[in-house]
């Protein structure tokens, strides 16, 4: 066991809570999950690992529930996955500098929520969906979030939801649905390149704990959007999320790694 018993406690009732919250718009919280472990693990391969898990088992059970609600639309889905689960995969297995790593985790995560922010309190927005994109869009918006999320670690929705929100891609439900399902099959497939390049590295007791921890929470913030949050709600909370990790990411594990 590498981490004190209230060290893992704090660990696990801070995965609750990302899993509750980033379920709740269709993310795994990977992001989240990386900034917490930075404070207590050491290797920068058991960071990755685990964060890869947890998120994984918080989307199979929100992507579950949201095909069994009608929102998982495979067919138009189909062109983001096809594209970036090889993507995911060739990410997984650069081997980037840790602080190049978390700088470019924390600056693409701030442009993400800018833009998302941006589109959500524009005046002058409707609730429309545009139609109009050419099809390769989809598969370029696919392949390049997926290298993304192969090289910094998680499964990319959060990168993803923010772009296709301002685009108006679809209704807002089916955008958190395609995120989640987005971040599975690339957390599989960064799992996958992480094993092949032998960096897979998990402290299995301590990733137990984490694994329930998620899974409780994952459970509790996709039935809270299923159920409660309007459109605009998923968008504010989606926005607000992303600024304040990208933000954490690069100021903290970013800059000061370069000191």
């Amino acid at each position: 066991m590498l981490l004190t018993v209230p060290e893992l406690i704090f660990l696990f009732l801070g995965f609750l809570v990302i899993a509750t919250l980033y379920s709740s718009v269709g993310f795994g919280g990977g992001s989240s999950y990386l900034a917490l472990l930075t404070l207590v693990f050491t290797s920068f391969f058991a960071i990755r690992s685990t964060a890869l898990v947890c998120n994984l088992v918080v989307v199979s059970g929100s992507s579950y529930l949201y095909y069994k609600s009608g929102h998982l639309d495979f067919k138009k889905f189909l062109p983001f996955i096809v594209t970036s689960i090889p993507m995911a995969f060739i990410g997984a297995r650069f081997k980037l500098q840790e602080h190049i790593f978390f700088m470019l985790l924390g600056g693409s995560l701030i442009v993400s929520a800018l833009a998302l922010i941006v589109q959500t309190f524009d005046p002058k927005k409707s609730d429309s969906v545009n139609t109009d994109y050419p099809p390769y869009v989809t598969y370029l918006l696919g392949a390049g979030i997926g290298l993304l999320s192969g090289l910094v670690g998680i499964g990319g929705g959060i990168f993803l939801a923010p772009v296709l929100n301002h685009m108006k891609w679809d209704k807002s439900i089916k955008i958190a649905a395609l995120a989640s399902f987005f971040i599975l099959v690339n957390s599989i497939s960064g799992i996958g390149g992480l094993v092949t390049n032998g960096t897979f590295e998990l402290p299995w007791v301590e990733a137990i704990g984490l694994v329930i921890a998620v899974f409780i929470g994952g459970q509790m913030g996709i039935r809270l959007s299923l159920g409660k949050l309007t459109g605009s709600g998923i968008k504010i909370i989606t926005a607000i999320l992303v600024l304040m990790v990208g933000i954490r990411v690069l100021l903290i594990n970013g800059f000061q790694m370069t000191i």
